[in-house]
């Protein structure tokens, strides 16, 4: 129920405020990580492909990524972009994503809210990206901060 109110809370905090991506003010909530799992192998530079999933507000008034699902090799890189009803984020919850791939995931993720979760989009076309380099195979399961109560989830699939 808690989770609930914190992200009413961050969704009328977030869509009623006009600030900057990454501002103080809309860093408000966030997915709570489970325990942290076992260190991964040190992460690598990006080499593969560059995939790109839509964060966005369907004319049905449906809040999603789309693709909703995706499936990606080690290496490759995943290119989120906030095309409309943002703000919009990406957060992982540990006990969602596979042993080790916290430590690669908070490596990786750059201007984190907090661990395992991203930035908050707020402008039309902004960007966050993340480079699944060294991140151990499996399936990585994701929610918008802001829109998981409205159905905003998604996962990808890493594979060798």
């Amino acid at each position: 129920m808690q989770k609930w109110f914190a992200s009413i809370a961050l969704l009328a905090m977030a869509c009623g405020g006009g600030g900057e991506s990454g501002d103080a003010s809309s860093q408000a909530a966030a997915p709570a990580p489970a325990a942290a799992a076992p260190a991964a192998a040190p992460s690598m530079a990006a080499t593969g492909t560059v995939h790109e999933v839509q964060m966005l507000l369907t004319d049905a008034g449906e809040y999603r990524y789309e693709p909703a699902t995706l499936n990606i090799k080690q290496g490759d890189t995943v290119r989120w972009i906030n095309v409309s009803g943002g703000p919009h984020n990406v957060a992982f919850y540990a006990n969602k994503i596979p042993a080790g791939a916290a430590a690669v995931l908070n490596e990786a993720m750059a201007n984190k809210m907090m661990p395992l979760t991203g930035e908050l989009l707020v402008a039309e076309n902004a960007v966050y990206e993340i480079s699944f380099a060294g991140a151990p195979a499996g399936r990585y399961d994701y929610v918008c901060t802001p829109h998981e109560m409205l159905g905003m989830v998604a996962s990808l699939t890493v594979t060798q």
